[in-house]
Order: C-alpha cells, then sequence, then structure tokens
C-alpha cells in the first residue's frame, strides 16, 4: 500500500512510516497544498493520514493554520487526487464545548480546530474517512492494547499505541465513517476495532 502521511516529522508520523516499511508498504511524502495533487495521483497514493500537527508552544493562529485549514487542504488534494481513503489523527474530545472554559485560549484555539476540521472531511461525500481521537499522548512503549469508543473518558496513550491504530485502521475499510477516541486499555487493537 501507498499512503502519503502529513507531519513526516511528527513522532506519530515517523513510528507509523517504520511499521509501513516493515512490511513493505510506502509512506510518501508529505503534501503542502492542494496544488500538489497531481504529484500525489501521480504517486499512486492508496490512502492520506493526517497526522500533523502545530505542536506545543504554537499560538492560536498556528493552530488555525495547521491544525484545521492544512488537514482540508490536504483533504482537497485527496479529492482532487482521487485518493478517497483519509484518515486524520484529531484530539480526545474535539467536540466537548463544554470543557471549552477549563482550556488556556491556546488549548481551546486547538480544539477547535480540531473539531472543525473532523467536521470538514467527515462531510465529504468523496472521501472514505477515519478520525482517531487520541488521549494523551505519551512516549512510552506500546503495548498494543487500547480502549476504543464515541467518548472514552480521560486518558493517555503511547505514540507507538497510536501509529498501530492507524496501520489497523488503514487495513480495515470497514473503519470509514467512523470518528472515535481511543486510550490505552486492555484489548488487543484489532479487537478494539470491531
Amino acid at each position: 500500500m501507498r499512503v502519503v502521511i502529513a507531519g513526516g516529522h511528527g513522532k506519530i508520523a515517523l513510528i507509523l512510516e517504520r511499521l509501513l516499511s516493515a512490511r513493505g508498504d510506502e509512506a510518501i511524502g508529505l503534501i503542502r497544498n492542494p496544488d500538489q495533487s497531481a504529484d500525489l495521483a501521480g504517486a499512486g497514493a492508496e490512502a492520506v493520514v493526517f497526522a500533523a500537527g502545530a505542536g506545543p508552544g504554537s499560538g492560536a493562529a498556528r493552530k488555525q493554520t495547521v491544525d484545521r485549514d492544512a488537514a482540508i487542504l490536504l483533504a482537497d488534494a485527496a479529492e482532487a487526487a482521487g485518493v478517497s481513503r483519509y484518515v486524520m489523527v484529531s484530539a480526545l474530545s474535539a467536540d466537548d464545548r463544554s470543557l471549552d472554559e477549563n482550556y488556556d485560549d491556546v488549548f481551546r484555539a486547538y480544539m477547535h480546530a480540531k473539531s472543525e476540521a473532523d467536521a470538514d472531511v467527515r462531510a465529504r461525500a468523496g472521501l472514505r474517512t477515519t478520525i482517531v481521537r487520541p488521549g494523551g499522548l505519551t512516549d512510552e512503549p506500546g503495548s498494543g492494547h487500547v480502549t476504543v469508543a464515541e467518548s472514552t473518558g480521560r486518558g493517555s496513550i503511547p505514540r507507538e499505541d497510536v501509529a498501530r491504530v492507524l496501520l489497523a485502521v488503514l487495513d480495515k475499510p470497514e473503519t470509514a465513517g467512523r470518528t472515535f477516541e481511543v486510550i490505552s486499555g486492555k484489548t488487543p487493537i484489532d479487537a478494539a476495532l470491531h
């Protein structure tokens, strides 16, 4: 499988790239704007994963341009190139506005950006989208065991397990149309995605 990964320099993307390569799949470079959709099509991409993020230390404006706008632009590029499989890394509780009062301005902007990007790609008829909303990210080794639900409640998850969930989602076309949260748990990843 050929997979385009936005955010290829990030920790989750680097792990996903290794996992894809280890099984003989190909991870393809970052697409920065819809004008590059011909490159996406020419590369023979079968799926796109949006794992980019503005990152810690960035301001509210950067959250909008990366966490919302870049996800939408990549979806535009995927559609223009005829690549219908789109997997997005979002954020736990991205749609829960009742939590807004607990956030500072920058984190609130981040959560709104993720929610708006999710809504945009979810509404596209030309994409088979899966939205993965991990809990707090850690650098601990993954266990391969998670909890997956529409709403998991608070929790954390190793980046390695998030990458393994993304890999499993790419292998499971039946996850298209789903939005789910994922945190560390006791269920093996493949079983948790059923």
